[in-house]
């Protein structure tokens, strides 16, 4: 896949952070192979989890559930998602989803995708990093934190007037953005050898 044997080693040596912007060259495979390395924490009977957090009623708001409407159309064995444009899993459901996700998931390992501002310099660029992510931190909700590992695409500036900034984002970023997570998700889940049959 042109991979250098330099850039798998150095995600090898430090699987705990990643930031690239969505116009970055090879960017799906750089971001599965990052993807790639938390996988070795799973247990061969555990299930992946992605919970996509967001709603359909804000522009800039919507990324997680257009990454999870895209995933819930691929026929991949073990992965279960959470959070659609149909289903979203936004402030007001966001605890109850995730009781109904240990209910229904031993032990499952969770990636957590949603949107955040950041600075201008950031806007566009997808950060995967270790540990949950902290939904509504942006706009001063106090919500639960998910994931195991979390994937952020920063859709806006953040720092004034955050609900009027999401509200007024470009849809078309953040749908390029939403590709670009799913398919890294699909293509890091093919590094698993168990998972190669299935996809």
């Amino acid at each position: 896949m042109g991979h250098s044997f330099s850039f798998m080693k150095r995600l090898k040596a430090t699987p705990d952070s990643i930031k690239l912007s969505y116009q970055e060259a090879e960017i799906n495979e750089k971001l599965a192979l990052h993807l790639s390395q938390f996988y070795s924490r799973l247990e061969p009977t555990q299930e992946l989890v992605i919970i996509c957090v967001g709603t359909d009623r804000s522009t800039g708001d919507s990324l997680g559930p257009f990454v999870g409407t895209q995933l819930s159309k691929q026929l991949i064995d073990r992965l279960y998602v959470y959070g659609t444009l149909d289903e979203p899993v936004h402030a007001m459901n966001l605890q109850d989803t995730i009781d109904r996700i240990h209910t229904a998931h031993t032990s499952p390992f969770i990636i957590a995708v949603d949107a955040c501002l950041g600075q201008v310099s950031s806007v566009g660029c997808i950060q995967i990093g270790d540990g949950p992510v902290k939904p509504g931190a942006g706009v001063n909700k106090d919500l639960p934190p998910v994931g195991d590992i979390h994937i952020t695409g920063i859709v806006n500036v953040g720092g004034f007037m955050e609900y009027f900034v999401l509200q007024n984002t470009r849809l078309s970023l953040v749908i390029r953005m939403a590709d670009i997570i799913c398919q890294s998700i699909v293509q890091s889940i093919a590094y698993l050898p168990e998972h190669k049959a299935s996809i």
